[in-house]
């Protein structure tokens, strides 16, 4: 079902909108407690930027990566605090031992899907011993995580490169956030409240980044 964009009485147009245009959640009257930060976003917290890479591709390919560098891509060794929990039991992720262990970590985290987090992984040390190559000399336990997009794409077509997920680390940048049908979360399905998956006419492969 469609719903109309509405922008409330005082309500900024970051949290109206996505950069692409999209209704978020608050425009079509979801009540909210709090107030949000400037774009309602994790990239309002100072130092953390967010990148994606988008791959869209005839009917099968609906995958992607999504990066944050939580103190920016600048500060790659500077630890922050960290915790982890699994909710079902399930949800592959690295880095978790040392996230238990010393209760940080540093670096990037990646997102992607559950068939790619290794390629995230080895992604992650590439970019690393690129843009730090002091930090690559110590030690990486790099946090990569999944998104299972296996019902909407070819899951075992290895559509996620290194390459792929160096791009999303590279486009990473402060500011707006797009939401839904992006990087990691590309071909996630939600409980049918979704019907962003066609793509844009015209389009085979999309690489998205925050503007």
């Amino acid at each position: 079902m469609e719903r109309d964009l509405v922008e409330p009485a005082g309500l900024a147009a970051a949290h109206a909108a996505t950069p692409s245009g999209k209704p978020r959640a608050r425009s079509i009257g979801l009540p909210f407690g709090g107030r949000p930060g400037r774009w309602n976003a994790i990239t309002d917290v100072p130092g953390v930027e967010v990148g994606y890479t988008t791959l869209i591709m005839g009917d099968s390919i609906r995958t992607g990566v999504t990066a944050i560098h939580p103190r920016g891509a600048a500060e790659a060794g500077d630890p922050v605090a960290a915790g982890f929990f699994s909710q079902n039991g399930n949800g592959e992720m690295t880095g978790v031992s040392w996230i238990e262990e010393s209760g940080t970590f540093s670096g990037p985290v990646a997102i992607t899907n559950t068939h790619a987090v290794g390629v995230a992984h080895a992604a992650i040390v590439a970019w690393t011993v690129r843009h730090h190559p002091r930090l690559a000399d110590a030690w990486l336990l790099p946090v990569a995580a999944e998104t299972w997009d296996g019902y909407l794409n070819d899951i075992n077509g290895h559509h996620v490169t290194e390459q792929v997920v160096i791009e999303a680390l590279e486009a990473a940048a402060a500011g707006p956030v797009d939401e839904g049908s992006v990087g990691g979360g590309t071909g996630m399905n939600c409980y049918q409240s979704r019907a962003d998956r066609a793509p844009r006419p015209g389009s085979s492969i999309m690489r998205a980044r925050p503007m």
